[in-house]
């Protein structure tokens, strides 16, 4: 599969180790804490990244920047989860001390790619 410029975005490769990370976590879980926060935690992560590659697809930058609000939307959703998951003590301190950079670094990043979209546009 040939490599696409998304995927060469520093944001894009921590949205996907934000979700790999949440899924091979999620993946050791009883039944019904998959069921239940589990699968929420996985759909939201995997989420951020899909809307940064779809947002990269629309050859607009106003399009663009919409998938990137929705990709941070996702992140706090997905941050939200987190929480909830913590509190329930499904997430052992070593996860939590392996998503929280990542998490912590994407947020700002995500930000920064969005004021980014439509600046050579905006120049014109």
């Amino acid at each position: 599969m040939s490599r696409t410029n998304f995927e060469n975005l520093r944001v894009y490769k921590l949205s996907e180790e934000l979700a790999d990370a949440n899924r091979d976590i999620v993946a050791k879980w009883d039944v019904f804490a998959k069921d239940k926060v589990g699968r929420q935690i996985v759909r939201s992560a995997d989420s951020v990244g899909a809307n940064i590659a779809e947002g990269a697809g629309r050859h607009n930058f106003q399009d663009n920047r919409r998938f990137v609000k929705i990709a941070r939307g996702s992140l706090n959703e997905t941050q939200y989860f987190l929480r909830r998951a913590f509190k329930r003590n499904l997430l052992t301190p070593a996860e939590v001390k392996k998503l929280k950079p990542v998490v912590d670094n994407l947020a700002p990043q995500l930000n920064s790619y969005l004021q980014s979209i439509g600046r050579a546009h905006e120049c014109e």
